[in-house]
């Protein structure tokens, strides 16, 4: 298929007006090779490991959550020159969709919600509440890590967790936990957890299952659906930034 072919499928089934104000001029096509596309890469992050990868593997179309450049620039430094040297020599074209799959039907927050098995989905500007089956604060956080794959971090503490709220990504935010306590909400599942959330909402159970295991579900269920959709070999390209610790 055609690059110009594939654009209006991606922003039929994303639509770019979603996105956050923030975001417009930052998603969409960020790197047009106007090349013919036999295979796509989906990742979360345009790393150097991914487009390695992307190379390997022979894809012509990368798909990211984050686009490669955010802020404009006036320098490109060595790990941006390298980045773009391994997209430009191995003929790979590069697509964001970043808030816009944030908030479409089906997106990333959808898929966290039902990678946690949540029910009963309440739709909110950006992120997830849904019901679970009631539980205590320690089942809860390790349900969480399990079905994410990942460590956690949280604070507080609910002895009966029925009502959760999940926003994937850094959604440690206040206006966004203020809408959780509104609708009732006993646990709030998101990412980079800050010291002074902790000390203004002590009173529900946060939980902080990082950035990249919050998103990640959303980019690999993205790859089932373009398969189905485009009819072209589909392969996610998994890359978790992991923290260790002593």
């Amino acid at each position: 298929m055609q690059l110009n072919d594939i654009i209006p499928v991606l922003e039929e089934m994303v639509p770019t007006e979603l996105a956050e104000e923030f975001d417009i001029g930052r998603i969409g096509l960020t790197l047009d090779l106007q090349n013919d596309v036999n295979k796509i890469a989906v990742a979360l992050d345009p790393t150097e490991y991914v487009l390695s990868r992307a190379a390997m593997i022979d894809a012509d179309l990368l798909i990211t959550h984050h686009t490669l450049i955010f802020d404009p620039i006036n320098a490109i430094n060595k790990r941006l020159a390298d980045i773009l040297k391994l997209a430009l020599d191995n003929n790979i074209s590069m697509y964001a969709m970043h808030t816009n799959l944030d908030k479409v039907k089906g997106g990333i927050n959808d898929s966290l919600a039902n990678r946690l098995g949540l029910s009963e989905l309440i739709d909110l500007p950006i992120g997830k509440i849904g019901k679970i089956p009631l539980c205590s604060t320690e089942t809860f956080v390790n349900h969480v890590s399990k079905c994410l794959s990942t460590h956690v971090q949280y604070a507080g503490n609910k002895e009966e967790i029925s009502t959760v709220m999940v926003f994937g990504g850094s959604g440690f935010k206040a206006g966004y936990i203020d809408m959780a306590k509104e609708h009732g909400v006993d646990a709030y599942v998101s990412s980079e957890m800050k010291h002074d959330i902790l000390r203004a909402y002590n009173d529900m159970l946060l939980v902080d299952a990082t950035h990249y295991a919050t998103e990640n579900p959303g980019m690999q269920d993205l790859c089932t659906k373009l398969a189905e959709r485009l009819q072209v070999d589909v392969e996610f390209v998994d890359h978790d930034p992991l923290i260790r610790s002593l």
